[in-house]
C-alpha cells in the first residue's frame, strides 16, 4: 500500500491511499478517513460506495461527512467505482466502463480482466485496510449514492453478516428494469438474465431481505427518478414487512448538494446502529 495523502481533519486524519489490485489487474486507489478516537483503538467502519462517473473523490470533498464521522467516532472508506488505467477497458459511454464498474463481477470480454469490484469491495479491498488500519471489522455498515447505493443495498443483503447496518441515498433500486442495469449488466454478465438477479436491490428484497431497518433517502425533484425506480423496491419491503425508513425529500434533486444535505442523517444513523 503506498500513501498518496494524508491531511488532518476534524481531529482526525483523511488519507488516500493506492495499492496494486489482484481482483481487478490494476492500481487502484481509495481513501479512509479515521476519526481522532482511532488513536486510542478500534473504531466501527462505514463504506461510503459513489455513483456513476465518480471516483473515491468525490464523497471525500463533497459530502461533508468527516466531520459527523469525527463526532461519532467512526471512520470511512472511499473506494474507487472501478479500474483505472492504461489497459484497462474503457467505452466512450459515461455509464459504460471505467468510472461505471456497477459492483459485479464481469465474465464477458473485455471486461472480465479487470472489472471485479464485487470481489474487490467484498474481499480485497477489507483484508488491506482492516490490515492497516485501526478498524473493528465486527462492525462495519454499508452506505451509498446512486449506482453506489446500489451497490451498498445488494452487498448487505448477501452478505448480512459483514454489515451491520445499510443505508443508500438514491440508490439505483431495480437495475434489472432500468436503462441504468440492463445495458451494463448484458455487457459485463451476459444475455441471461437470471445471472442479473443477485445483483438488483429489489429481486433481493423479494428474496431475502435484511435482518434490520433499511434507511433510504430519494429526492422528489431527482431528474433520474424513472431511472432509479425507488417505488419498486418500496412495493418490494412493503410486501416483505421489511423494517424500512424511506425518506421522500421534497425539492432536492441528484447531486452532491443533495448528498451532503442528508450525509450528517446517515453518519450519525450508522454510528447509532453500530455501537
Amino acid at each position: 500500500m503506498k500513501t498518496v495523502s494524508e491531511n488532518r481533519s476534524f481531529g482526525g486524519v483523511q488519507g488516500v491511499y493506492s495499492h496494486a489490485s489482484e481482483a481487478c489487474k490494476c492500481e487502484m486507489t481509495f481513501a479512509v478517513y479515521l476519526p481522532p478516537q482511532a488513536e486510542h483503538g478500534k473504531v466501527p467502519v462505514l463504506w461510503y460506495l459513489s455513483g456513476l462517473t465518480c471516483t473515491h473523490e468525490n464523497a471525500m470533498t463533497k459530502a461533508g461527512a468527516q466531520a459527523w464521522a469525527a463526532e461519532e467516532g467512526i471512520a470511512l472508506i472511499f473506494p474507487d467505482t472501478s479500474p483505472r488505467g492504461e489497459g484497462v477497458p474503457n467505452d466512450e459511454a459515461y455509464d459504460l466502463g471505467q468510472g461505471a464498474g456497477f459492483y459485479v463481477d464481469a465474465t464477458e470480454a473485455p471486461w472480465a480482466a479487470n472489472f471485479q469490484m464485487w470481489h474487490y469491495i467484498r474481499h480485497e479491498l477489507p483484508e488491506l485496510v482492516f490490515s492497516e488500519f485501526q478498524l473493528d471489522r465486527d462492525r462495519q455498515g454499508i452506505t451509498g449514492h446512486s449506482m453506489g447505493g446500489h451497490g451498498a443495498l445488494t452487498l448487505a443483503m448477501s452478505f448480512p453478516e459483514n454489515y451491520r447496518s445499510v443505508s443508500a441515498i438514491s440508490p439505483i433500486a431495480n437495475p434489472t428494469k432500468s436503462d441504468w442495469g440492463r445495458k451494463q449488466f448484458a455487457a459485463y454478465l451476459g444475455p441471461d438474465e437470471s445471472k442479473w438477479r443477485a445483483h438488483d436491490a429489489t429481486i433481493l428484497m423479494e428474496e431475502r431481505g435484511y435482518p434490520g431497518t433499511i434507511l433510504i433517502d430519494q429526492g422528489s425533484a431527482d431528474q433520474f427518478l424513472d431511472l432509479l425506480k425507488p417505488e419498486a423496491l418500496v412495493a418490494a419491503a412493503a410486501a416483505r414487512r421489511q423494517p424500512f425508513e424511506f425518506r421522500m425529500i421534497e425539492g432536492y434533486d441528484h447531486s452532491y448538494f443533495y448528498v451532503a444535505s442528508v450525509m450528517e442523517d446517515h453518519v450519525r444513523w450508522h454510528a447509532e446502529n453500530l455501537r
